[in-house]
C-alpha cells in the first residue's frame, strides 16, 4: 500500500512539474535577430592601436555600429544615445562595450578617432580599417555606405546605415536596434542581455 502511493505520489509530482510553464524568451524594444548567420565576427584596429575581434570582448555585451567623426546627425546622436543609455545602467555600464567603426578611413585616422569617440564616453572604442578590408566587413555586416554631396577630394557626407548590432556576453548577435532608439529603450534591452548572462 506504502509503495502504490509513494508511486502515486511521484507520478502526479511529474504531471505538475510537466505543467508548469517554460521560462518565456527575454523581450526586447529592438530587433531580435539571434541567431543570424551575419554579423558574426570582424578584425578593427581600435584607436589605440590594437588588434581587437569580438573574442577580446567575450563576458561583455557587445554594441557595434558604423559611422564617420564628420556626420552631422546621426553618429554625434547615436554615441549620444548609447552613452545616456550606459548612465542609465549605474555599476552595470562596466559590463558594456560601445564600439565605433568608421566608413571613412580615409579621413578617420586613428588620432581624430582617439579624439573624438572617447568624448561622448572614455570607455567607447573607435576602430577602423582600410577600405578593402571595409568593403569585406560590410558585406558581413550587411552594411550601405556611399559618399555623397562631394566638394572636393577631402569635402563630401557619407550615406551608411544608422542601426545598432548587439552582442550578448558569449559572443552570439542578438539585436539590432535602430537609429533614434531613446535611452532608455537602450539601457531596458542592454540589462534584459545583461540579466539573460547571470541568470543559471
Amino acid at each position: 500500500m506504502k509503495g502504490w502511493l509513494a508511486a502515486s505520489c511521484l507520478v502526479a509530482t511529474i504531471a505538475l512539474a510537466a505543467c508548469q510553464p517554460a521560462t518565456p524568451p527575454p523581450t526586447f524594444q529592438a530587433t531580435d535577430i539571434s541567431g543570424a548567420t551575419f554579423a558574426r565576427d570582424f578584425k578593427l584596429t581600435d584607436h589605440n592601436g590594437q588588434i581587437r575581434t569580438l573574442a577580446d570582448f567575450k563576458g561583455k555585451v557587445v554594441a557595434i555600429f558604423f559611422g564617420y567623426t564628420h556626420c552631422p546627425d546621426v553618429c554625434p546622436t547615436t554615441l549620444s544615445d548609447f552613452s545616456a543609455a550606459l548612465k542609465l545602467l549605474g555599476p552595470q555600464a562596466g559590463q558594456v562595450q560601445v564600439i565605433f567603426v568608421t566608413v571613412d578611413p580615409q579621413r578617420d585616422t586613428q588620432d581624430l578617432l582617439k579624439l573624438y569617440i572617447p568624448a561622448f564616453n572614455p570607455d567607447f572604442l573607435g576602430m577602423y580599417t582600410d577600405e578593402a578590408a571595409l568593403a569585406l566587413l560590410a558585406k558581413e555586416y550587411k552594411l550601405v555606405y556611399q559618399k555623397t554631396s562631394v566638394k572636393s577630394a577631402d569635402d563630401y557626407l557619407i550615406d551608411h546605415s544608422a542601426g545598432s548590432y548587439v552582442y550578448d556576453a558569449a559572443g552570439h548577435i542578438r539585436l539590432l536596434i535602430p537609429y533614434g532608439s531613446s535611452p532608455a529603450a537602450i539601457a531596458q534591452d542592454l540589462k534584459t542581455l545583461l540579466g539573460a548572462r547571470s541568470s543559471p
